[in-house]
């Protein structure tokens, strides 16, 4: 790889434009793909993303756009997907190019719907990449406060420690400290998980629930997150470091976090339909939620907080009553 890999990123949301803001500190051209041809127009001419974090000047003399998947990744040597995990499917079905020699880097925290895999997973099975070639950015930092450079820490996770520090050099800013981890796992499970948190939070502050109590659901979310990641892939961690805790805890308690704000509208008596239709926006817990309950059927996990988000969402059990059942399960 050179001095100066060539990087492309996939998405056209807020935490895309975050990661552009960050990389073009430190390289010299990006390759950029968003889907409308219209953004991408307005972005040439205007220098920021008018539908995502406006405020960000974009330098575009670095940023080539594309529209098309493969002539974006074509002759890249890093790739970030900032593509939320349900669409990331459809995104690559028209792509014909082998990205299994690249580093793959997951900006996503979802998992894929239906096939029930993580990230890196998916690009296993389906893309054949390496896992040591995946690495995946973790840890709380929301797009909204990269933007405003507010002091963020980031954690990037790859099985070959190499390819993290690569990609958390390329991270890296006055505004931004990076940290790397060979655990691509549980901060991909982690990452999953609090958007299901969230979730639980905002239906319970949508339902007046308080502070006090919000505390008691975080509490027992971590330990729900840590006895799941340890069931499914049991290695030494610390849980309470940044990339796990941090990140429940900012997805928990944000004004810009959209999975808490999703939840708020459950709680506050929206239906699934009408909240998603309201927001414009992808909040990844509400396809999580499913994936995980089907991949616990497997490890049996005690999950007595993703189960109550699981039966609000798909079972449409009252909000009121699935909580108040919760709150007899929480210590």
């Amino acid at each position: 790889m050179s001095q100066k890999p060539k990087v492309a990123i996939l998405g056209g949301g807020s935490w895309a434009t975050a990661i552009i803001k960050m990389l073009l500190e430190n390289v010299d051209e990006i390759n950029w793909y968003m889907r409308s041809k219209e953004k991408i127009k307005f972005i040439k001419e205007h220098k920021h993303n008018n539908f995502y974090l406006s405020a960000v000047t974009l330098d575009t003399n670095k940023i080539e756009l594309y529209s098309d998947v493969s002539q974006t990744v074509e002759n890249a040597d890093i790739i970030i997907f900032a593509i939320p995990s349900a669409f990331l499917k459809d995104a690559l079905q028209d792509s014909k190019i082998d990205i299994s020699n690249k580093i793959i880097v997951s900006a996503i925290k979802g998992i894929v719907p239906d096939d029930n895999l993580i990230i890196a997973e998916f690009f296993n099975q389906v893309y054949n990449v390496p896992f040591n070639s995946f690495a995946v950015i973790s840890g709380p930092c929301h797009a909204e406060e990269v933007a405003l450079e507010r002091l963020s820490y980031l954690t990037i996770a790859s099985q070959d420690l190499k390819n993290a520090r690569i990609v958390a050099d390329l991270l890296s800013t006055s505004h931004v400290k990076t940290s790397i981890s060979d655990d691509i796992y549980g901060t991909e499970y982690s990452a999953v998980l609090k958007n299901v948190f969230a979730i639980a939070a905002g239906i319970c502050h949508g339902l007046g629930y308080g502070d006090n109590f919000n505390a008691v659901l975080i509490s027992n979310a971590i330990q729900e997150i840590k006895r799941f990641v340890d069931a499914v892939h049991p290695i030494t961690r610390d849980i309470k470091s940044s990339a796990y805790l941090g990140d429940l805890m900012v997805t928990a308690y944000s004004q810009f976090s959209r999975n808490r704000t999703f939840g708020n509208m459950i709680g506050k008596g929206y239906s699934v339909k009408s909240a998603q239709l309201e927001m414009n926006m992808i909040a990844e817990g509400y396809y999580a939620v499913k994936s995980i309950i089907e991949i616990n059927k497997k490890y049996l996990v005690n999950m007595p907080i993703t189960e109550a988000v699981y039966n609000i969402l798909y079972e449409k059990i009252s909000p009121a009553i699935e909580i108040k059942l919760l709150t007899e399960n929480l210590r």
